[in-house]
């Protein structure tokens, strides 16, 4: 059997990777050179994307934002998953939250925006601080603003305008703008849905981002209250979008009650945890999902921690030496705050997590690998 991904990048990698014991036969659309290829050697095929889709069985995705003329020749096809609603909504904001409000899945309060006066009706609405956030194309804390006092208003709105005014009749540019909230901590739900709608979920993640991009999770801390609210939200949205495959939610945890912050239709970073601490991970889960094949189990074997490697030329070799510590490198180019890799290390228990995490803090300096040491410390002391 044969899949074919959209995107070529580490998340293909991993979803070959994992797909090869399957028996399924991974081939990979590079968007950028509009090549097929292999997602792990690299190798290109002198194939078509469209003989690649004829000759797929199914065609799923690694990114959301795909060219609607590529997303639309695979959804013709009608072997396209998750789907092109699935898709589209999560590479825009304002779709998004539409999803949210229909599905009644809370979010913070928002306000579109596409003129100056809807700037000014937030701020007057919605009071300050506010994050502001382009609806289509942001990703890993890009486009993006933080609104504190009125005196930012022209200089934010300037900006703004640019980017609305680079939009098409056909593809429109907005913004949102949200209210900040002030969280507790941030956290994510990774699931699972097959063909016949039947779903598995996997624990929550705890997560920790600097300067808006993932650099920290942990598994097998979360309570089944919190769980419960998660899983609630995953189901609401996944069945509204009749999804296939792997589907990741981030939230806001304030006070015990979740917010969703964004939706990915996809495979997730905050994921990762789950090729050592589950039994099936995320990637192999999807390739059964979309390939037809029964799910896997989703249950929390080890409590596990997921530290991604930015920027770096390599991953030190001195984390092999800790105990239940597994590296994962993807064969990029290093460039400062690219996800070059991560590492993955589990435990029996969260205090002996603790422990590992304050070994491996010592071979990962705290400039590059931020929040290590310190989730080391709150859990040895939890």
């Amino acid at each position: 059997m044969t899949i074919l991904i959209l995107g070529a990048g580490q998340l293909a990698r991993m979803m070959c990777l994992a797909g090869a014991p399957l028996n399924l036969n991974v081939v990979a659309y590079d968007v950028g050179s509009k090549k097929i290829v292999h997602p792990l050697t690299g190798q290109i095929y002198t194939t078509t994307l469209e003989q690649a889709i004829v000759d797929a069985h199914a065609i799923t995705a690694e990114f959301e934002h795909i060219p609607d003329d590529v997303l639309t020749l695979c959804c013709a096809s009608k072997k396209f998953y998750p789907g092109k609603a699935a898709i589209k909504t999560g590479g825009d904001r304002a779709l998004e939250k539409a999803l949210l409000s229909k599905t009644a899945v809370k979010c913070a309060p928002y306000q579109l925006i596409t003129e100056k006066a809807h700037l000014e009706q937030a701020v007057a609405s919605l009071g300050k601080p506010l994050v502001i956030k382009t609806c289509q194309a942001g990703y890993d804390g890009k486009g993006q603003w933080r609104l504190k006092s009125d005196d930012q208003i022209e200089q934010i709105w300037s900006q703004m305008a640019d980017f609305i005014a680079s939009g098409t009749e056909s593809a429109p540019h907005t913004i949102i703008a949200e209210q900040m909230i002030p969280f507790d901590r941030e956290v994510s739900i990774i699931g699972v849905r097959d063909k016949s709608g039947n779903t598995a979920i996997y624990p929550l993640t705890e997560n920790q981002h600097t300067n808006g991009v993932l650099t920290l999770s942990i598994a097998g801390k979360e309570k089944s209250v919190i769980q419960q609210q998660a899983e609630d939200a995953f189901n609401k949205l996944a069945n509204e979008l009749d999804y296939v495959g792997v589907l990741a939610i981030e939230f806001f945890d304030v006070a015990g009650q979740l917010l969703v912050n964004e939706i990915a239709p996809r495979v997730h970073n905050s994921g990762h945890w789950t090729q050592q601490g589950a039994h099936c991970s995320q990637f192999e889960n999807h390739m059964r999902a979309v390939a037809g094949l029964p799910l896997g189990s989703t249950q929390l074997q080890r409590v596990t921690a997921m530290v991604n490697v930015l920027g770096q030329a390599a991953i030190p070799q001195q984390v092999l030496s800790i105990a239940e510590v597994t590296s994962h490198w993807y064969g990029k180019t290093a460039k400062p705050g690219r996800k070059m890799g991560h590492i993955n290390v589990s435990a029996a228990n969260l205090h002996e997590l603790g422990e590992r995490l304050a070994q491996l803090s010592e071979y990962l300096p705290e400039e590059d690998y931020p929040g290590v040491l310190a989730a080391s410390t709150a859990l040895i002391l939890n």
